[in-house]
């Protein structure tokens, strides 16, 4: 553990401010991203990720292989989801990730559905 970890720990405005540091201050992503969204890595993922910071490597090497919900990556990264959210527009932006979302003109009953699953595998982590 480095003096930095311990001064965050002490003052607790640094567990707020330092993952917006990772966003440059944008609280707004790109584009929309629903929450449910699933996101997989895509070759040019694996070959840059990288070299595309410390952050956006752990978000490509989460969704390799294994698609995950915008959701579920903010929970397992434990950084704030409008941070991840940014974060994730701006890499499939990038064309590192690939994003597939849900019809948006399915119905109320479906997207809840949707909904549900994603809740019950948060709780599972």
């Amino acid at each position: 553990m480095g003096p930095d970890d311990e001064s965050l720990r002490r003052d607790p405005r640094g567990a707020l401010v330092r993952p917006y540091a990772v966003t440059r201050g944008r609280t707004e992503p790109r584009r929309d991203i629903a929450i449910e969204a699933v996101l997989v890595t895509n070759a040019t993922g694996r070959q840059e990720g990288r070299f595309a910071g410390q952050h956006k490597n752990r978000i490509i090497t989460l969704c390799d292989g294994v698609p995950r919900s915008l959701a579920e990556v903010s929970a397992l990264m434990r950084m704030p989801f409008g941070v991840v959210r940014v974060l994730i527009a701006d890499m499939v932006a990038e064309g590192l990730l690939d994003l597939h979302e849900l019809n948006r003109e399915q119905s109320v009953n479906d997207r809840l559905h949707v909904l549900e699953r994603v809740l019950s595998g948060l709780r599972r982590l």
